[in-house]
């Protein structure tokens, strides 16, 4: 490699590296927002936490790398030409073309990871990711007892304090309903005028020392009438009353619950579950035509092919010969019959719409993993010969110029992908349009930057308009004499 492709690709290596890590945060920190209420007040270990971010920021990645690269290429190339760098490339017969064929080939180097990553990595990731948050968002409240507030946290268990001490644990006027018991409702009260509240050594459960307390206790089924045995109560000086804190721990699920899920799948793998259901959804349709047709009498496989006409009198005939409540009952059966098979029509029909909404996802999943490496050189052939053009560096225009063109991409990405769950257009190439229509764009911005257009040059646009101007002012055939 020459010096100047190694000078041109470090000059990128630092504003992709930086650009990729403040896409992925603020992907990250969207998401935090997003489930921020199932994550605070559950007591989850920072280890945790961390465990769940990352595999969030691993989620994010194949979407990052096209942002990430179209903010480097702007940055880099427009440091360049804001330095006056690339003036002595172009004075030194170096073409755009030539500039830009390390950074491309880095871009596609780039496009491969992504593709592999997507392809190999991220269901992994996504498939512990998924897990875990369901785990988490799952997780009962950490144990967190606030006075004047029933908690409801422990199973069995809704315990109430008027006051408590934070620095000795002290609790005054304790409340606690015990419904442990099936169908007995809170039919075990006990109330006390102080208690303490401790963990176990090894923190799987809760021991409340009472003091001065009574103690109610309904010994019968709520709502028989027949129980014939006397509310119970007592009191104590000293009670110990143990509570298993088991159901407040991170429970972690098993992943083969999540794995048959389209986004754990490879491209292989997909298409293999794609031939499954394909091969279901002809089955069941088989099925609820077969059905559809049975219960019509004249499209049944056993009907008699006669006379339709003859069929029509006979029925004529046959129904002129009932009684009126004979007639009655038998509209009566016909009504019952045509509005089942007018709810089950229905009902196929959903299903179906569901398997076919099933599979249109799968399509997507495959489409979408080489999709995002494409656009990872097309976002490059879009930011580089832009940074080129309009020679401006740092994190200013640059940005602004990312965002618009990424948020056009992502708009048009998301639109589609609706259409293509929908139904109404196929995943391919309703999935490529957001690309497709990129690629025009950065092919008319390497050609403006291969000849180095003035695109973004005011006065290039002004002197333009004066031209116009001077080819519509009329003419004076007679000017003036001087």
């Amino acid at each position: 490699m020459k010096t100047l492709h190694r000078m041109i690709v470090k000059a990128f290596i630092g504003p992709f590296a930086i650009s990729f890590m403040i896409v992925v945060f603020i992907l990250v920190m969207q998401f935090l927002w997003k489930y921020v209420d199932d994550l605070m007040g559950k007591g989850l270990e920072w280890y945790v936490i961390v465990e769940l971010l990352t595999y969030a920021g691993a989620s994010f990645v194949p979407l990052a790398l096209p942002l990430a690269v179209l903010l480097a290429g702007i940055m880099t190339m427009g440091g360049l030409g804001e330095n006056s760098e690339l003036i002595p490339m172009r004075s030194a017969g170096l073409g755009v073309q030539r500039i830009l064929l390390p950074l491309a080939m880095l871009a596609g180097l780039l496009a491969l990871g992504s593709f592999y990553f997507s392809n190999n990595l991220l269901p992994i990731a996504n498939l512990k990711f998924k897990s875990l948050l369901w785990d988490v968002t799952e997780k009962k409240p950490a144990l967190n007892i606030e006075p004047g507030v029933f908690y409801n946290g422990i199973d069995g268990f809704s315990i109430r304090v008027a006051d408590k001490n934070p620095s000795t644990g002290e609790l005054s006027d304790v409340l606690i309903y015990d419904h442990r018991a099936p169908y007995k409702g809170n039919s075990t009260v006990i109330r006390a005028e102080k208690g303490t509240m401790q963990r176990s050594s090894d923190g799987h459960f809760l021991i409340l020392t009472l003091e001065n307390g009574k103690l109610y206790d309904e010994a019968g089924t709520v709502g028989d009438r027949r129980a014939n045995r006397p509310l119970m109560r007592g009191t104590f000086q000293r009670d110990v009353v143990t509570m298993d804190l088991s159901g407040l721990g991170l429970r972690r699920t098993d992943e083969d619950l999540f794995k048959d899920n389209y986004k754990m799948l490879t491209m292989g793998q997909l298409d293999e579950e794609l031939d499954s259901l394909r091969t279901v959804y002809d089955d069941r349709k088989a099925e609820q035509l077969a059905h559809a047709r049975n219960s019509l009498w004249f499209f049944r496989a056993d009907a008699p092919k006669g006379d339709r006409e003859a069929e029509a009198k006979s029925f004529r005939e046959f129904e002129q010969g009932l009684t009126p409540g004979g007639r009655e009952a038998v509209f009566e059966l016909a009504m019952n019959m045509s509005r089942n098979n007018a709810r089950y029509m229905e009902n196929s029909a959903q299903e179906l719409n569901g398997r076919r909404s099933l599979m249109a996802k799968h399509r997507i999943e495959w489409h979408r993993k080489p999709m995002l490496a494409v656009a990872c050189l097309v976002f490059f052939f879009i930011g580089a010969p832009l940074g080129a053009i309009i020679r401006k560096g740092g994190m200013g225009l640059p940005v602004v110029a990312a965002i618009l063109f990424f948020l056009v991409f992502h708009i048009i990405s998301f639109s589609t992908e609706k259409l293509v769950v929908a139904g109404e257009v196929q995943p391919w190439p309703g999935m490529w349009v957001s690309t497709l229509v990129l690629i025009p764009i950065g092919a008319f911005l390497t050609w403006k930057a291969s000849a180095d257009s003035p695109l973004f040059d005011r006065d290039a646009y002004y002197r333009g308009w004066e031209r116009i101007r001077a080819l519509l002012r009329p003419r004076n055939a007679h000017p003036p004499a001087l």
